[in-house]
């Protein structure tokens, strides 16, 4: 398949080029309409109770969205007064717009201190896009509109508002993020290769990396909701890993050129080598990817299979696209210099060394990030609130100044108790009783919403612990609980239940795609307890730092109190993923060792040699492109890129440098082991590195 693909690639590359070029086209054409259809909605989770209970009210009591503006001023006096009930009357004229209550008039609009105030808007139920879209633009522009010089400031946001805030958000952070990245990347790339045109090769297949993360969430967005942070992550993988996929090619390419004048007979050999690993490394990321459709999250689903499409695109830019541009411009690449055996000094002694002190750096390196993965055994995962978002968002600023006016639980959403027909009324009295201030509303049907307010944020401990005892206290009554705080509640539940199979799932697959490249069966379980480690020690890095709010403020963030919901499970399929890609760049040249000298021992240091530079090289990459997208200030996107950043150094260094080696000595010949019938099944069906035959000697000078 890969010489097939090669072979097409350099026999007509012209037109592979003219196709991808289709393809950027439709994809920052048609792919950047993502763009205006980002979701806040997270933690949905169709089939749960919450979610249940949330769609039952809302045929029941399709009461539209809402948006809130915070007058900052001196709300007494009358100039301010006027002006604000002016805005009001208006904004009840505005098309779409069914309620503003009076601030002067409602009980808890106005702050005690008399320095701010609260307008709500509420939208009326059953608008169409293109009505919501104008109602909310309209009432933002006249809530805005509010002036004079007693105020000091106007924050609106809230609703569909926040989603259209977070996209515009989201779009400048990836322009922002790309403007960082692209000229750090390209000067790594320069000090690699010594060139200009080998170089800028690897961006060209980064820039259709991003076209096809585009283009995939674009195309997924047409079925299911796409989360306002996918458009970061995906971007960012789809960056990195298509410069570390070029430049693995790249790397190969450039040493097959030492003996292959032939530029096209180079390429055939380096896609049939170096691209039957960067098949194998799209695949394991896939696959560790496709963990997150065990979970029935929305959310979750949407970002395993947009990030898994990302990365078969990256995959198949680098086996036809970066071979079509090599086969026309690759003669103007130089090859590398310098004898095979003469590259890589540095990594070879770490081998060594590592192998000959196998027990000590066991000994050391293991405990060692096992203490830096403590802290995961406190996570714990929220919602969150607008503290995750960047002062300078809007969003974020509405949410200060109701802090610093308004008493505590001032705009938190309650916990919401749905008492269908059927329920007896001691137990809506005993539900009734469980908070303070409850309110109560009658809906058609006999159905009643009881309302509890959680005294607390609508997603701490308190409102959790109060969803807990009205499903503990319903028994057998008809009675269902949703709002912030039960959409938690039953995210912890899904991600409990879930991550198990999700766990079989992602670790069946990679033994299968290991043991496929290796034909070992040890192999495979040395190198997922090796992953492990590093994936350990970098997440409960971001549980101290997010969580705890240790060293918080070095990369703008403060300490949550809790990890957002989305960080967790991501930074650990994707990590494991990348962890990986560089597990299957050292095994690839191991296993070419061992099968031409038979030495096991040279073979690690050989593979170790060979591979070091470009994981060394591929992981401060990939740190360069993750660090450029914490740039942005959202917390979720913080903790996800930390979490990459740390497991993809973590990995590249102590992992794949020291630990490796060591467990390959101590393992010795057995490391290659399998049993007798799954190494005749290897044999038979295992995939094999295909491609021409060894390259010619040097021609050597006729005799006299």
């Amino acid at each position: 398949m890969l010489s097939t693909l090669a072979r097409a690639a350099t026999r007509r590359p012209l037109t592979v080029m003219l196709l991808w070029g289709l393809f950027l086209l439709l994809g920052f054409g048609l792919g950047t309409g993502v763009f205006g259809k980002l979701s806040d909605d997270v933690p949905d989770v169709p089939g749960t109770e919450s979610q249940v209970a949330a769609e039952h009210l809302d045929g029941l009591d399709p009461a539209g969205d809402s948006i809130t503006g915070v007058v900052e001023a001196a709300v007494a006096d009358p100039a301010v007064r006027a002006e604000v009930r002016q805005a009001v009357t208006d904004l009840r004229e505005v098309a779409g717009v069914a309620e503003v209550p009076d601030p002067y008039a409602t009980p808890g609009l106005v702050a005690e201190d008399g320095r701010a105030l609260v307008v709500s808007v509420v939208l009326e139920g059953g608008l169409d896009d293109d009505a919501e879209e104008a109602a909310v633009d309209d009432a933002a522009d006249r809530l805005h509109g509010i002036d004079g010089s007693e105020v000091s400031g106007v924050h609106v946001s809230g609703g569909p508002l926040l989603g259209q805030q977070l996209g515009e958000r989201a779009q400048e952070d990836v322009k922002n993020a790309e403007l960082i990245s692209m000229p750090v990347v390209l000067v790594l790339l320069l000090v690699v290769f010594g060139g200009l045109r080998a170089a800028g090769l690897p961006l060209l297949v980064a820039v259709a990396g991003i076209a096809g993360a585009f283009l995939a969430l674009f195309g997924f967005s047409r079925f299911t909701d796409i989360s306002v942070y996918a458009i970061q992550v995906t971007t960012m993988l789809g960056l990195g890993l298509a410069v570390d996929y070029a430049l693995l090619m790249l790397v190969r390419f450039r040493e097959e050129r030492r003996h292959t004048p032939d530029v096209v007979e180079a390429v055939h050999r380096t896609v049939a080598a170096a691209g039957r690993t960067v098949l194998f490394s799209g695949l394991t990321v896939a696959v560790s990817l496709a963990g997150l459709l065990v979970f029935p999250s929305t959310f979750l689903r949407s970002m395993g299979l947009a990030v898994a499409a990302v990365v078969v695109v990256d995959m198949l830019a680098a086996l036809t696209l970066l071979p079509a541009l090599l086969a026309r411009f690759g003669g103007r690449i130089p090859p590398a210099k310098g004898r095979p055996e003469e590259e890589g000094r540095l990594f070879a002694r770490l081998a060594r060394f590592a192998a000959r002190r196998r027990v000590a750096v066991l000994a050391v390196a293991v405990p060692a990030l096992l203490v830096l993965a403590l802290p995961v055994t406190g996570m714990t995962i929220n919602l969150g609130d607008a503290r995750q978002l960047p002062k300078s968002t809007e969003a974020r600023q509405l949410y200060d100044a109701i802090e610093a006016h308004f008493p505590p639980g001032t705009g938190v959403s309650p916990v919401t108790v749905v008492l269908r027909p059927g329920t007896d009324a001691a137990t809506a009295d005993r539900i009734r009783a469980l908070a303070p201030g409850t309110v109560a509303r009658d809906l058609s049907g006999g159905t009643t919403v009881l309302e509890l307010p959680p005294g607390g944020a609508a997603d701490g401990p308190a409102a959790t612990e109060l969803v807990e005892r009205v499903r503990d206290l319903r028994g057998d009554a008809p009675v269902q609980v949703t709002g912030s705080a039960a959409q938690l509640v039953d995210f912890r539940q899904m991600l409990a239940d879930r991550a198990p199979w999700a766990a079989l799932t992602v670790l069946a697959g990679i033994f299968v795609l290991l043991f496929a490249f290796t034909g070992s069966v040890l192999l495979p379980l040395r190198t997922v307890a090796t992953t492990l480690l590093s994936l350990g020690a970098a997440l409960g890095a971001v549980v101290w730092v997010f969580q705890d709010g240790h060293l918080a403020g070095l990369i703008g963030a403060e300490g949550l109190g809790a990890l957002s919901l989305t960080a967790p499970p991501l930074i650990i399929a994707i990590a494991f993923g990348l962890a990986m890609d560089y597990e299957l760049f050292i095994l690839a040249r191991m296993h070419e060792a061992r099968e031409r000298t038979g030495d096991d021992r040279e073979a690690v240091v050989t593979g170790l040699r060979r591979s070091g530079r470009v994981v060394t090289c591929a992981a401060l990459l990939l740190a360069v492109v993750f660090g450029a997208f914490m740039t942005g200030g959202f917390s979720p996107i913080l903790q996800i890129g930390l979490g990459l950043t740390l497991a993809v150094l973590i990995d590249a260094t102590v992992v794949r440098m020291l630990l490796v080696p060591a467990t390959m000595a101590l393992l010795g010949r057995r490391a290659w082991w399998a049993p007798k019938p799954l190494r005749r099944a290897h044999e038979r069906f295992g995939v094999r590195e295909e491609g021409p035959d060894p390259a010619p000697a040097p021609p050597q000078p006729a005799a006299r």
